[in-house]
């Protein structure tokens, strides 16, 4: 059976923590597809096509990598489009409560075939999030190596 995994989120900014996330998964499935959130109540340094664009730049060399879109409940994304797998990175006990919540929920919403697997991410990137490194990025610090080159050469434009 072909697996084919989703890998969702805001990715606004893409930081180094995803891309470990990413290029994990991809070892594992067969396709994994990143799907990225669109969510109008939420303040974006990035469009969504913007995100998109970065993420497709940044995983050109991936064979099995796809980017994409969605917005509304990730449930209904993963059914409607045939994932077997959606792939949840963890960096901390915080993430894990918060995520095996989310986890249940779907479970109940996602078809019998989906199943949620948990990938930890590299305890070198366990501390970043985009929502820091934007923080950190517009007060002027160094954001050098907690992104990949294309997204830094982006943010600085």
């Amino acid at each position: 059976m072909k697996t084919k995994a989703l890998y969702s989120g805001s990715f606004d900014p893409p930081t180094m923590g995803h891309m470990d996330i990413i290029s994990r998964a991809a070892k594992l499935y067969d396709e994994l597809v990143i799907g990225v959130i669109g969510n109008p109540s939420k303040k974006s340094m990035f469009t969504l096509e913007e995100r998109e664009d970065m993420l497709r730049e940044t995983l050109k060399d991936f064979d099995n990598v796809s980017v994409d879109h969605f917005s509304g409940l990730l449930a209904d994304y993963v059914n409607s489009n045939g994932f077997n797998v959606v792939v949840r990175g963890l960096r901390s006990t915080t993430d894990f409560d918060y995520e095996i919540q989310m986890a249940h929920m779907n479970d109940r919403l996602f078809n019998d075939s989906v199943e949620t697997v948990f990938l930890m991410t590299d305890p070198k990137y366990s501390y970043i999030s985009s929502s820091v490194v934007k923080e950190v990025f517009t007060l002027g610090g160094d954001i050098n190596g907690l992104v990949p080159d294309e997204i830094l050469k982006r943010m600085i434009k």
